[in-house]
C-alpha cells in the first residue's frame, strides 16, 4: 500500500517535467541535504537524539521497518517544524503527522537500499525515490 502512496505522489516526476505533490515536496525537503534537518544524516541524528535510534536504524537496515508514532515524530522534529511542514503540504497538522509517520520509514528505507547511509547524502531524494520505485 505504501508503494502505491509513494508512487502516486511521485507519479511522472522523473523525466516528465511534472512536480511532486506538495506532501512529497515537503518530505523531499526534509530528506535533502539542504533541508531543515541537514539531510538524511541530520534526520537520523535528530531521531537518535530523541531516543529513537532503534526505529531509524531499522529503516536503514535491510530488515523490517519499525513504526513511528506522531508523538515520536513530534519529539524528534519538534511541534513547530511539523506545523510548518503541514502548512507547506496543505494538510491539517494531525493528518500530516499521521501521513508522515507512514511515509518517512518507507522513504528512508528506500533511500538506503544497501542497508547503509549513502555517501554524501541525497541531493534529490524525490528523484531517487522515483527511480527506485521503477525497479
Amino acid at each position: 500500500m505504501l508503494d502505491k502512496l509513494i508512487a502516486g505522489a511521485l507519479q511522472g516526476l522523473a523525466g516528465s517535467g511534472q512536480t511532486a505533490s506538495p506532501l512529497m515536496q515537503v518530505v523531499g525537503s526534509l530528506l535533502s541535504n539542504g533541508g531543515p534537518c541537514g539531510g538524511l544524516a541530520g534526520l537520523v541524528q535528530q531521531f537518535q537524539r530523541a531516543g529513537l535510534g532503534q526505529q531509524v536504524a531499522s529503516w536503514i537496515s535491510n530488515g523490517a521497518n519499525m513504526p513511528v508514532s506522531v508523538e515520536q515524530l513530534t519529539r524528534a522534529l519538534g511541534a513547530e517544524q511539523l506545523q510548518q511542514m503541514a502548512s507547506s503540504a496543505g494538510l491539517e497538522p494531525a493528518r500530516f503527522g499521521e501521513t508522515l509517520a507512514q511515509l518517512l520509514p518507507e522513504c528512508v528505507d528506500r533511500l538506503t537500499p544497501a542497508g547503509q547511509m549513502p555517501t554524501g547524502g541525497v541531493e534529490d531524494p524525490l528523484a531517487a525515490l522515483a527511480t527506485l520505485l521503477r525497479r
